[in-house]
């Protein structure tokens, strides 16, 4: 074995300090979080002050660059839908003698669903609040789904809330590469997001007490009731649009 390739198998963390410079051209602020393939950090551009989000890449789980291209290459030609996060560039540093590759975005501000969660009394939302939110995740699949791509990922980690009263901002972060969008990554899709729905309410818990609205579309969480209905996105949100309470 080559000491390359120890040295690649090693690195599972970078722990970069407040201050550290980057690349010659970004400052770290802090940490943003840490997830199987990378880290990701706030930090500022130093010739211009403005804050970005980086994501670096463990070198294992980018061989050959590939995860770094599927990522970039996936955001640029989303990059006119409002639900995803603007990438900028990709550039490289040197950590304990390997390359490491990070990508540079736009810093968005906002809160994760998770932490928004645990701020709602009772850790969860009322049905009508839930639909709302339901409602913008949806509508930003839809839009990824209609350029015949996928997210792969979805769970209340990786989404942002930006702003939320009547209706909510969402933004969706680490888009996952499971292969080519298939049907069945399509469909995915519109199972997590209606898993999504039902957490946000209570999950297990409170199910057996939300109205039938709410039943309706969670259909007892059993996916192949929820895709005998909403095969697609576009089902999903046109269900969503039109239904009355009763």
């Amino acid at each position: 074995m080559s000491l390359a390739t120890t040295s690649t198998r090693e690195i599972d963390a970078f722990d970069f300090v407040p201050g550290r410079i980057l690349a010659g051209k970004y400052e770290v602020i802090h940490q943003l979080g840490r997830g199987w393939e990378s880290e990701v950090y706030l930090i500022r551009e130093l010739n211009t002050g403005i804050k970005r989000t980086a994501k670096f890449f463990f070198p294992r789980r980018n061989p050959g660059g590939r995860t770094v291209k599927f990522h970039a290459t996936k955001l640029h030609k989303l990059r006119h839908l409002g639900i995803l996060i603007q990438y900028h560039t990709q550039e490289t540093v040197r950590f304990k003698g390997e390359k490491v590759t990070f990508l540079v975005s736009d810093f968005v501000e906002g809160e994760l669903l998770s932490r928004f969660l645990a701020r709602q009394r009772g850790r969860r939302l009322a049905a009508f609040q839930a639909m709302h939110l339901l409602y913008a995740l949806v509508c930003g699949l839809d839009s990824i789904h209609r350029l015949n791509e996928y997210h792969g990922d979805l769970h209340i980690d990786n989404i942002i809330v930006q702003r939320y009263g009547l209706g909510f901002d969402l933004k969706l972060l680490d888009m996952f590469n499971w292969g080519s969008p298939t049907r069945a990554n399509l469909q995915h899709d519109v199972v997590e997001s209606i898993r999504i729905f039902y957490e946000v309410l209570g999950g297990r818990n409170y199910y057996s007490r939300q109205p039938p609205e709410v039943k309706a579309i969670c259909r007892g969480m059993r996916p192949s009731l929820i895709l005998g209905r909403f095969k697609t996105t576009t089902q999903l949100k046109t269900h969503l649009e039109n239904f009355h309470w009763s």
